[in-house]
């Protein structure tokens, strides 16, 4: 069954730029290399905040995505400019 993340992520003030170039960078890896993942899309909210919405065909390649040495990697480089830890909530897909 196919499963849904939304992570919604607030950055430090005037970081946005430096946030967005750093999850570009992931989200090109992740979409070259993760087959199972059908959906990895930044959008900007209000007052520092994004939201990541991911799509992945199961709960295995959901699993794989936090296991790979790009998310290791590259997300590291999105910590200094985050306002703390993402929000991070799971979906299974209905229909």
């Amino acid at each position: 069954m196919s499963q849904g993340i939304l992570a919604i992520i607030k950055t430090q003030p005037g970081k946005g730029g430096d946030f967005e170039k750093a999850f570009g960078d992931l989200q090109a890896a992740v979409r070259a290399n993760e087959k199972g993942c059908l959906q990895y899309d930044l959008f900007r909210g209000e007052e520092d905040t994004y939201y990541v919405f991911e799509q992945y065909a199961d709960e295995e390649a959901m699993k794989t995505h936090g296991q790979t040495e790009h998310f290791k990697t590259l997300g590291a480089k999105m910590g200094p400019f985050m306002a703390g830890r993402p929000d991070v909530k799971r979906f299974p897909k209905v229909s």
